[in-house]
């Protein structure tokens, strides 16, 4: 089986879900205005690295506090629609059409939690997908994440827990391909067989230019957020 796996924002998406989830909030009255301030420090505290993973995935799995599946329904669908799809270029579609034409195995693995990335996934028609898991009762969203958060080593650890799942033996890495944008998965797109790095960050750049690993661009306009992507 051939396995390719895909990173999210800035690489299949040009946007951050994240940054774009609250900027959708905001616009409909359901965040105050002032989240777009603590939003981007939060963004700016991350990438300097003083703000830590959990309490940056928590930040924005609090803007789902209290709010029902039923309620978040009709959210996600319109969210999709205004800011997701005109967001996926057809380079990304492309992509995603020519690995599928294979026969490869897709799946999508984003450090964006399920509620925000869920019906992105469907959209892009992915085989497989691994996302940040949020806690939930059965009623009501609480609003913090749960279990090993899906970035950074947690992208490979959730990885290779899926691939254990599917009784997949791990030298199924060797054979895949990886496509991120990001510096923060430099450990996955090290243990693949063919890493390819999409509209990379400067950091993730230089390290494909010194690993000799493929460049991908992408034909969209410019990053408009300010989140480091992850």
């Amino acid at each position: 089986m051939a396995l390719t796996i895909f990173d999210l924002d800035h690489t299949l998406l040009s946007g951050d879900s994240d940054v774009l989830w609250c900027e959708f909030l905001v616009t409909r009255g359901l965040l105050d205005v002032s989240f777009r301030e603590r939003s981007a420090a939060v963004a700016i505290g991350y990438a300097a690295g003083t703000i830590a993973p959990r309490d940056y995935c928590d930040f924005y799995a609090g803007t789902l506090a209290g709010r029902t599946a039923a309620e978040l329904e009709p959210l996600r669908e319109q969210f999709l629609l205004t800011q997701v799809r005109p967001r996926i270029s057809d380079d990304a579609r492309a992509l995603l059409d020519k690995h599928r034409a294979a026969g490869d195995t897709l799946v999508l693995t984003t450090a964006t939690n399920r509620v925000v990335s869920e019906r992105t996934a469907q959209e892009l028609g992915v085989d497989h997908y691994l996302c940040t898991e949020l806690e939930f009762d059965g009623q009501r969203y609480s609003g913090r994440t749960i279990g090993t958060l899906n970035m950074r080593m947690g992208k490979l650890e959730r990885l290779r827990h899926w691939l254990a799942e599917q009784g997949l033996p791990e030298q199924t890495l060797k054979r895949a391909s990886f496509y991120s944008d990001s510096i923060n998965d430099l450990v996955l797109l090290s243990v693949v067989g063919r890493p390819v790095v999409v509209d990379p960050d400067p950091r993730l750049e230089s390290a494909a230019r010194r690993n000799g690993w493929m460049v991908m661009r992408f034909n969209r306009a410019a990053r408009a957020d300010p989140v480091a992507t992850r």
